[in-house]
């Protein structure tokens, strides 16, 4: 089975290494140079080299230049994980078995953009890796293989990003050979169940104090390390918050955004609709005495 590998992110090269280990025949592998939306943003050109691959930077991937030299590999499949632009129909129609894309997240509900950042946002308890058969929607095709992963409390960006993917390399361990041998399933999505979620702006990473704590919680949970941070505005100066924790308080009468301790380490505890939040790891680090609004 002659596969052609599309990829830029992190969990690209994960998966690339484990499809070479596992005796995957890559005949080519397609990435990019530079992205500047991708947080995880991952060039796969140095395993390329290293393994004798044939590998091509693309800033189009329905260029006929990219087409033709995908074409050119003759693949049975072709794996996309980790790349956000949609393919077009003509690489789709390419190779025999189809394409393979990942998508973490539970379909057919939560499709679309950023899976990671927003179930942890929304507090959702779990989730899912998910390979499926891609056509001209967006993750609308065909189920290969899906598991489905708890997400703890105390789960942020990055622990839930390390957990999806230890289980999509799990997965691409069962299904590789059961694509080679052709004993694979094809899972229709029921549609009526799909939901979409929308890119993510600037905006949905901002603090906003009148928020109660669990909800700037999960937000600083999901936009976490590998991801930009949630943050706020202070004297003309954006901080980024990496951490923090719930602190109950009972107090109705106290206005958002105050200053209502600080902790031995200097850990702010602020002030929010219901309830207050410390705040464990920001940076810059950010000088405030009780009593203070931020």
């Amino acid at each position: 089975m002659r596969i052609v590998f599309i990829g830029s992110v992190k969990f690209s090269k994960m998966a690339l290494e484990k499809v070479h280990k596992l005796g995957g025949n890559i005949k080519g592998i397609c990435t990019l140079k530079e992205s500047s939306f991708n947080a995880d943003f991952c060039d796969l050109t140095s395993f390329a080299n290293s393994k004798n691959i044939p590998c091509k930077y693309t800033k189009d991937i329905n260029s006929s230049d990219t087409l033709k030299w995908i074409k050119d590999k003759s693949p049975d499949v072709i794996f996309c994980f980790g790349f956000s632009r949609l393919l077009g129909k003509e690489i789709l129609n390419l190779p025999a078995l189809g394409v393979i894309g990942y998508h973490p997240a539970e379909l057919p509900k939560n499709r679309g953009r950023h899976p990671l950042i927003w179930a942890l946002v929304l507090g959702l308890k779990k989730t899912a890796s998910t390979f499926l058969f891609l056509d001209e929607g967006a993750d609308n095709g065909d189920i290969l293989s899906q598991s489905f992963i708890e997400i703890d409390k105390n789960d942020d960006a990055g622990s839930l990003y390390k957990k999806v993917s230890e289980r999509a390399l799990i997965q691409i361990e069962e299904f590789l050979p059961k694509l080679i041998l052709g004993n694979y399933s094809r899972i229709k999505q029921n549609h009526e169940l799909a939901n979409t979620w929308r890119k993510r702006g600037e905006s949905d990473g901002k603090i906003d104090w009148r928020m109660d704590a669990k909800s700037i919680h999960n937000l600083v949970r999901g936009l976490t390390k590998p991801y930009v941070g949630a943050h706020f505005l202070h004297s003309d100066k954006e901080i980024k918050v990496w951490k923090t924790q719930i602190i109950k308080c009972d107090f109705l009468n106290i206005e958002p955004g105050k200053v209502m301790g600080i902790d031995k380490k200097g850990c702010l505890i602020i002030k929010c609709g219901k309830n207050s939040l410390k705040l464990i790891k920001i940076e810059p680090n950010l000088s405030a005495s009780i009593g203070d609004y931020l």
